[in-house]
């Protein structure tokens, strides 16, 4: 089971540390809630986190989903705890992702240069390549192999073509980039970093009637994930952008 870790503000009767299920969407989470007030000393609140992990851990949790505003990582590995990652949503959604930020910055995406980079074909990439060349008329795909075999599938049940091994005038000229590796040679607008936990993620919302389900305060990409991989979201439930 996922644990869940959510402040709590300062009561008179209600006190925090609990261990309770929660169930989201249907599934299923080990919540704990850790009491943190304006005034709360720092030593403090540190024990009380650690406390709460520790009891998560206790549990068989292995991996949380963390509150907004969670400085406390160290604490987490300490306790032999893991936040969530949000790599899968963030290759699940990066066509979306694509059109999101083109659309954003006022770009045009049925004559935008859209282009893949990654180091493995993986189910990821061919999702993610399949569905930008059905949208868009030009898709770069850097790969260092597999690409053929890829291109002439598309061509074959598709009618649509793919640029392979663009090269770095033409990389450099795309509109949007979906990076599922590192890359020191991909900077700028619309490079959108897959592999990168740190950077923000657009927006994404659900059918209001399940947004009024998700709990506040924890971080949402963490929350998407676990209910996306966990099957609590159907194909065409989760949007990116507002």
């Amino acid at each position: 089971m996922v644990g869940m870790l959510l402040w709590k503000s300062p009561g008179k009767r209600e006190r925090g540390g609990q261990l309770r299920e929660r169930s989201i969407l249907h599934t299923r989470f080990l919540c704990t809630e850790i009491v943190r007030g304006p005034r709360t000393p720092e030593a403090v609140l540190r024990r009380r986190v650690m406390a709460a992990v520790k009891r998560l851990r206790k549990h068989g949790v292995a991996q949380v989903v963390l509150p907004e505003d969670f400085p406390y990582g160290e604490l987490l590995a300490k306790a032999g705890l893991r936040p969530v990652s949000t790599l899968p949503l963030r290759r699940a959604i990066a066509a979306d992702w694509v059109r999101w930020s083109l659309r954003e910055r006022e770009i045009s995406p049925a004559g935008a240069r859209v282009g893949v980079c990654a180091a493995a074909l993986t189910g990821d990439v061919v999702r993610t390549v399949t569905e930008l060349a059905l949208r868009h008329r030009y898709v770069l795909l850097d790969l260092p192999y597999g690409g053929e075999e890829l291109a002439r599938q598309l061509r074959r049940e598709y009618g649509v073509s793919l640029l392979l091994a663009p090269s770095q005038e033409q990389l450099d000229g795309a509109e949007a980039l979906a990076l599922f590796d590192p890359r020191t040679d991909c900077a700028g607008p619309g490079r959108l970093r897959l592999y990168d936990e740190a950077a923000p993620l657009p927006p994404l919302s659900l059918p209001p009637a399940l947004e009024e389900k998700l709990p506040e305060g924890v971080q949402r990409g963490q929350l998407l994930t676990v209910l996306r991989e966990a099957g609590s979201l159907q194909p065409g439930q989760l949007s990116v952008g507002t």
